[in-house]
């Protein structure tokens, strides 16, 4: 709404230029317009109180004079006391409707904000039968109108809506905002207002986190000592797995908290990395995303390479031009430059509190340019084929409602969403909050794997790289790390597709598995712990991404991610001489099982010879159903042993 109340004092400065040296205003009353011009002069010193005072000792003089009107519906807006302004606005149209045409917009924003939808349609038909001061005000109008019709109807079809309030671990008599849950459910992370003296105002923001115990409550959320300073840190962002946290901060320029918490201009977004017990240094993520403008809100997706987040021009008057971003890890590590996500999410208006779910193909963010509830509300964009995202659908009443809705958080299972409120019934100020999150706003379905990559003799914890790769395109679509210190990692697999997943370490030969989520019809979340062997004599692993067509030797297009994995590790290792030998099962005659061994381990080094391999590194053998991992007395054993495997030979 103060976006465009704001014009107003616009309209008032060019009344006053144009008034000067002689007054020109609707009335000739001079004890009026002497009180008026007293208004004025305290508003542009931002005494608020002391303008509505006395402009409504103007009004006492003179009860014709429109200008009085406008100017006290907008210092109420001003003061946040919006109910309070659409008296003045109806007083000033009813002296003179054509005056201040514009004026009928603004009766329509101020009941349209109350959720008063008659009146605010009724304004803004009145508005739109005069030509609109601008083509932006135009649009506002036609947004009002749709919005109302859209408004009308949710509450006649409301949606499910049963929030739960998180408890006191979490929530206190402070304000708790923008939390941010990893893909297990198992770590909450959270905004708190904090006390403290050592701030202008007594009072800044700090992030706490907590865990679930074993009986799956939420223990007693604690602060991040590693993060929090004397200054806010807001808007937090947890990976999926919980080892990256990304967040805002306004940092001096002269780095006042150390050069890595240096910003670029009012606020920034910056990064910390857990180290198993703790958090690292927090550091700015960099020209590519910072600017001098206002960055923040940002969403960390599943796949461990790319951003979502808020950019927006910040002004004494609020953010009233914000866009939703996106940027992603290049191969050369570094961040590409942000870019306005693609399609039909952004408006000419405010968008923020974005989040990526898991699924890597749903964005639920707010908006006041959708039609809608008023304020911001809630919205879902599903990726498009063309890489675009579609036109945002409202989560609906009472989910949505004429006051601001934002910062929702959706679990990876889809099924329930995270929010703030100051509803009644809380702990004090804003607290958090859980709701089954009803079919038809769920994000696509998705699963996670999670477990501990070790060393295959030491048992010693593995950092190590793990992706997860679509068989179909043979593209990355999510990467992790494991901890250097618990070798945990955890990985998003959305459903729909056939998937790899490769764990791989300097010095180590890779360990693969291969996931079919083309069926998919629940979140039941695997577990895999994986230990890695040392690249050394006799060392071999099963290439489980390897498929033929059935009893053939021809390879499956599938089966290019791990091979190509496969001659990536060899001409890492130049001087490494290897056996990759085919088996079966014991299905068929020995002669046919060891003829169709042998040539899908031909098949194999061919492939790799084509890639650059030297063929005098490489033998094929083929053992046919000789050396069984399973039983052979079911599918699940003979499937097992049928299979290609790779072994270092020196």
């Amino acid at each position: 709404m103060k976006l465009f109340f704001s014009t107003i004092l616009l309209v008032f400065a060019v009344i006053t230029a144009q008034a000067q040296p002689k007054p020109d205003y609707s009335v000739s009353n001079k004890k009026a317009i002497k009180k008026y011009e007293e208004a004025l002069a305290a508003y542009d010193l931002r005494d608020r109180e002391t303008a509505a005072a006395l402009l409504k000792e103007t009004i006492e003089l003179e009860s014709k004079f429109i200008e009085a009107y406008y100017m006290l519906a907008q210092v109420y807006d001003d003061l946040g006391r919006t109910d309070m302004t659409i008296e003045p606005l109806e007083q000033a149209l009813a002296i003179n409707e054509k005056f201040y045409t514009d004026g009928w917009l603004m009766l329509a924003e101020s009941n349209f904000a109350l959720g008063q939808y008659e009146g605010a349609e009724k304004a803004v038909t009145k508005y739109m039968q005069y030509s609109p001061s601008s083509a932006q005000f135009k649009m506002r109008a036609t947004l009002i109108l749709s919005s109302c019709t859209f408004a009308k109807q949710a509450i006649q079809s409301p949606v499910p809506f049963e929030p739960k309030n998180l408890g006191p671990n979490i929530n206190t008599e402070m304000n708790e905002y923008y939390p941010c849950i990893t893909a297990d459910e198992n770590v909450l992370l959270f905004t708190r207002l904090v006390n403290d003296s050592r701030v202008r105002n007594g009072k800044q923001e700090d992030f706490f986190i907590t865990k679930k115990d074993v009986s799956g409550n939420w223990i007693n959320a604690q602060p991040i000592v590693e993060i929090n300073t004397v200054q806010n840190e807001g808007a937090p962002s947890l990976s999926a797995d919980g080892q990256t946290l990304i967040f805002t901060a306004c940092e001096t320029a002269d780095g006042s908290f150390g050069a890595n918490r240096q910003g670029y201009g009012s606020c920034d977004l910056f990064f910390a990395m857990s180290n198993g017990n703790g958090w690292g240094e927090a550091r700015n993520l960099g020209p590519a995303i910072n600017s001098n403008q206002w960055e923040s809100q940002p969403s960390f997706a599943a796949d461990g390479k790319t951003m979502y987040f808020v950019r927006g021009k910040r002004s004494a008057r609020g953010h009233t031009d914000q866009d939703i971003y996106y940027s992603y890890i290049m191969e050369n590590g570094r961040w590409s430059e942000a870019k306005k996500v693609p399609g039909r999410v952004n408006t000419p208006f405010e968008e923020e509190s974005v989040m990526i779910h898991p699924d890597g193909r749903t964005l639920y963010f707010s908006s006041n340019g959708h039609p809608g509830m008023g304020g911001l509300d809630i919205y879902k964009s599903q990726l498009q084929p063309n890489g675009e995202w579609g036109l945002p659908e409202n989560l609906g009443y009472p989910i949505n409602t004429f006051a601001n809705e934002n910062s929702i958080q959706v679990t990876a299972s889809g099924n329930v969403a995270l929010f703030a409120s100051e509803r009644k019934g809380g702990y004090g100020g804003l607290d958090l909050y859980s709701f089954d999150l009803y079919e038809g706003a769920r994000p696509e379905l998705v699963t996670y794997v999670k477990g501990i990559i070790t060393d295959k003799l030491s048992f010693k914890k593995l950092g190590a790289k793990v992706e997860l790769i679509d068989l179909e395109t043979e593209k990355v679509v999510a990467e992790t790390y494991s901890g250097s210190v618990y070798g945990d990692y955890l990985i998003c697999i959305p459903s729909g597709k056939d998937y790899a997943l490769n764990v791989s370490k300097d010095g180590y030969l890779f360990h693969s598995e291969n996931f079919s989520l083309k069926n998919y019809t629940s979140m039941q979340p695997y577990s895999l712990d994986v230990a890695l062997q040392k690249l050394k004599s006799g060392a071999s692993i099963v290439l489980n991404n390897v498929f033929f067509e059935t009893n053939k030797w021809d390879i499956l297009p599938a089966s290019k991610a791990e091979l190509n994995k496969l001659a990536g590790l060899l001409n890492a290792n130049p001087t490494t001489r290897v056996e990759i030998s085919g088996h079966t099962d014991n299905v068929g005659n020995d002669e046919s099982n060891m003829k169709l061994s042998q040539n899908r381990a031909s098949a194999v080094v061919d492939y790799l010879v084509k890639m650059g391999i030297d063929a005098s590194r490489l033998e094929a053998k083929g053992y046919g159903e000789n050396q069984p991992i399973a039983s052979n007395e079911t599918e699940e054993g003979r499937a097992k042993n049928r299979r290609t495997e790779f072994k270092i030979l020196d």
